[in-house]
C-alpha cells in the first residue's frame, strides 16, 4: 500500500513539475529562434523570473464569468481538460519497475482518457455564450473526431507489433530496428497527437487573429492558466506515449532507464516547440486534408507494412 502511495505522490510532482519545466523552456527556445528580449531578461541571469512572472500576473488577474454564461460548465471545464493527463501518467513507465499501475489494456485506457481532455476546450466554448468562444469548441470537436482516428490507428501498429497492449510490455518487447520499421506511424501519431492538444500549426481553435482565443476567450485568471497549464501536461504525455510506443521508453545504453526516457521526452517536447516557431498556422480546410487526405492513408500503410513483417517473421 505505502509503494503504491508513493508511485502517485511521484506521479503528482512529475505532474506538477515537468509542464512548468516544459512552459519555461518554451519562453527560451522561443526567444532565441524570434529574438525575443523579454524571456531572456526577465529577473537578470537568462531571464529566470519569466515563468515566476507568469505566475504572479495569471494570480492576480480578476476571476470573471460572464452573465450569460453556463456557470457550472464554465467553471468546471479548465479542470476537465486538465485532470485526463494526470490520469494517464497513471499507466506510463519511466523505467523497467516505475510505473503505477501496470493496465494490461494500458494503451487503450490511455488512449480513451485523451479524449476527454480536448472536451475540456468545447466545454469552455459551449459554456461561454460567446460566438467566437462556440467557433473554437466546434473547430476543437472537428479536430478531435478528423485526428483521433490516425492517432489510433498508428498506436494500433506498435501493439500488433509487439502483442499486447500494456505500455510496459510493449517497450519490453520493442527493437532498435523497430525505428525504421515504425517510423511512418511514429510520424502519424505524434502529427495527430499535436493536433488533438491543438498546438501551432494545428491551433486553428485559438487562431487569435481570428477569434480572439477561440474557448479562452472569457477566461481570466487562474481558469486561464489551468487551461495554459493542460497544454504543457498535454506536451508532456505526448512526449512520454511517443517515447514509450515507437523510441523504446527506458531502453538505452550506459544511462539509467529513468534518465533515458526523460531525455528522449525532453527531446520530443523540443520538437513541438520547434514546430510552432517554424511554420505558420494551417487553414481549417488544410488541417482536415492533412488528417483525410494524407495522415489516415499513411497510418494504414503502416497497419498494412506491420501486418506483412509479422507475418513474415
Amino acid at each position: 500500500m505505502l509503494e503504491v502511495v508513493l508511485s502517485f505522490v511521484v506521479i503528482l510532482i512529475v505532474f506538477l513539475v515537468l509542464p512548468l519545466i516544459i512552459g519555461q523552456t518554451e519562453h527560451k527556445v522561443m526567444a532565441h529562434m524570434q529574438s525575443r528580449l523579454g524571456p531572456m531578461y526577465a529577473g537578470g541571469f537568462h531571464g529566470w523570473a519569466q515563468l515566476i512572472a507568469d505566475g504572479v500576473k495569471f494570480a492576480q488577474k480578476e476571476d470573471v464569468i460572464p452573465a450569460a454564461a453556463d456557470r457550472r460548465i464554465f467553471m468546471i471545464a479548465p479542470g476537465v481538460a486538465l485532470v485526463p493527463y494526470l490520469v494517464v501518467l497513471i499507466v506510463i513507465p519511466i523505467d523497467r519497475d516505475r510505473v503505477a499501475v501496470d493496465l494490461d489494456l494500458g494503451l487503450f485506457f490511455v488512449l480513451a482518457v485523451m479524449g476527454i481532455g480536448v472536451l475540456g476546450s468545447i466545454m469552455a466554448g459551449w459554456a461561454s455564450a460567446n460566438k467566437y468562444s462556440v467557433l473554437g469548441g466546434m473547430r476543437s470537436a472537428a479536430q478531435l473526431m478528423s485526428y483521433e482516428l490516425p492517432l489510433v490507428l498508428a498506436a494500433s501498429s506498435v501493439a500488433m507489433a509487439a502483442g499486447t497492449l500494456s505500455l510496459p510490455s510493449i517497450v519490453e518487447a520493442w527493437q532498435w530496428w523497430w525505428l525504421p520499421w515504425q517510423a511512418i506511424g511514429g510520424v502519424v501519431f505524434f502529427l495527430a497527437g499535436l493536433a488533438e492538444l491543438r498546438r501551432p500549426p494545428f491551433d486553428m481553435p485559438i487562431a487569435e487573429s481570428e477569434i480572439i482565443m477561440g474557448p479562452m476567450t472569457e477566461y481570466t485568471g487562474m481558469r486561464f492558466a489551468l487551461f495554459m497549464l493542460s497544454e504543457y501536461a498535454g506536451i508532456v504525455v505526448l512526449s512520454f506515449l511517443t517515447t514509450v510506443l515507437f523510441l523504446g521508453g527506458w531502453q538505452g545504453p550506459f544511462l539509467p532507464g529513468w534518465l533515458w526516457t526523460l531525455l528522449k521526452v525532453f527531446l520530443l517536447a523540443f520538437v513541438v516547440i520547434w514546430l510552432r516557431v517554424t511554420y505558420p498556422r494551417l487553414r481549417e480546410d488544410q488541417l482536415q486534408k492533412l488528417a483525410w487526405a494524407v495522415l489516415v492513408p499513411l497510418a494504414l500503410v503502416q497497419l498494412a507494412l506491420t501486418g506483412i513483417i509479422k507475418v513474415l517473421i
